[in-house]
């Protein structure tokens, strides 16, 4: 069975109370359901991680490495702007990785224009709510087959 990393950045644990206008009012339980219900369908194991600690985050990323998973999936939130790190970790990695968001980040503040992850992505979805985390599971899992 193909395995499948899903990241969760930084006050994603706060999505259904943090800025519904930009995420709506879905919790991240209800995104984790929703990404469980898709990896059942493309018969795939999706393990889910979620902090708000840079250095776990690139643990994670590290771990994903040494174990060989199939494809990343990531949303990073602010770190996607800044985080050189996470980039650095991601980089690393010879699997699909798809970056996600759930808000379209080049509608917003200018900072949120650039992604430091742009370049040694396989892949962006962002702007279409929850969905994007579908779409990205989707092109991930499309780009191993």
């Amino acid at each position: 069975m193909k395995q499948f990393l899903m990241l969760h950045g930084v006050n994603h644990d706060m999505f259904g109370r943090r800025d519904p206008e930009q995420y709506g009012t879905i919790t991240l339980d209800g995104i984790n359901d929703k990404i469980d219900e898709l990896a059942n369908e493309l018969n795939v194991n999706v393990e889910k991680y979620q902090t708000n600690f840079e250095g776990e985050m690139v643990n994670k990323i590290n771990e994903a490495y040494l174990n060989n998973v199939d494809g990343v999936i990531i949303n990073a939130g602010a770190w996607t702007h800044y985080s050189y790190a996470i980039r650095d970790a991601l980089a690393i990695l010879e699997c699909p990785v798809v970056e996600i968001h759930m808000s379209n980040i080049h509608s917003r503040e200018s900072f949120r224009h650039h992604s430091v992850f742009a370049d040694i992505v396989t892949g962006q979805m962002t702007g279409f709510g929850v969905e994007s985390y579908l779409l990205g599971l989707r092109a991930a899992y499309s780009a191993i087959k």
